[in-house]
């Protein structure tokens, strides 16, 4: 830490360490208030704050709220059934009028951003994939447990947050077809086919960005 510090470093940050399957190098968390056994302990975490601070380094964590693991709780209750408490939590829609996905949208790792689930009969959006079912940031409640995960951290001692795909969270609420890129060439990755015009960087944005800000400035000064 010292060494860090001499070299000019003021701040350290952690791509994530919560607990995961790890399908996507541990951007699909299925709890976010635990540490994953590959890289350690909260235990381990609080020395390692400690020790920072001690060196007058800041610790810094991705947070990742754009979407779960699909082994969460919450995704797991979610899918359970239509009328499951936190169905709205995630994204479903009913099938087209072709039994086909809702719309053209696509997942940036490639193929269509939607999963069918047998047993509830509709659709859910993964931006990227399959085992990341995104958030619904239009939900209060959603935003209140995102929340309550960077309470959580910022008690820890931690300093603050990266944001993951920060652009992602709030989706069309009509949830209208993108429109195709004109300027897409063979080559180039499949999804830029198309123009993430309502799937991602919607208007809403700035307002979540303005409440999580709040948020964040808020906590720390009670923590």
């Amino acid at each position: 830490m010292p060494y860090l510090f001499d070299l000019g470093v003021d701040a350290v940050w952690l791509s994530p360490i919560f607990l995961s399957p790890m399908a996507d190098f541990g951007y699909d968390i299925s709890n976010y208030l635990d540490v994953d056994p590959i890289f350690g302990t909260l235990d381990d975490l609080d020395t390692l704050v400690a020790a920072a601070h001690a060196s007058n380094l800041k610790v810094i964590l991705d947070l990742v709220p754009n979407h779960t693991s699909d082994q969460h709780p919450w995704f797991i209750e979610s899918r359970r059934s239509r009328d499951n408490p936190r169905r709205d939590w995630y994204l479903w829609r009913e099938p087209s009028a072709d039994r086909t996905a809702p719309n053209n949208w696509m997942s940036e790792f490639g193929g269509s951003a939607w999963e069918y689930h047998a047993g509830t009969k509709q659709y859910y959006y993964h931006a990227f994939l399959r085992e990341q079912p995104d958030l619904n940031w239009r939900s209060p409640a959603v935003r209140q447990a995102i929340y309550d995960v960077m309470r959580f951290w910022l008690r820890k001692g931690v300093d603050g947050f990266r944001v993951d795909v920060l652009w992602h969270l709030i989706k069309d609420s009509e949830f209208r077809d993108n429109p195709p890129n004109p300027n897409f060439r063979p080559g180039r990755p499949p999804h830029e086919a198309l123009l993430p015009l309502y799937s991602t960087d919607r208007p809403e944005i700035l307002e979540v960005v303005t409440e999580m800000r709040w948020w964040s400035m808020n906590l720390a000064t009670a923590c």
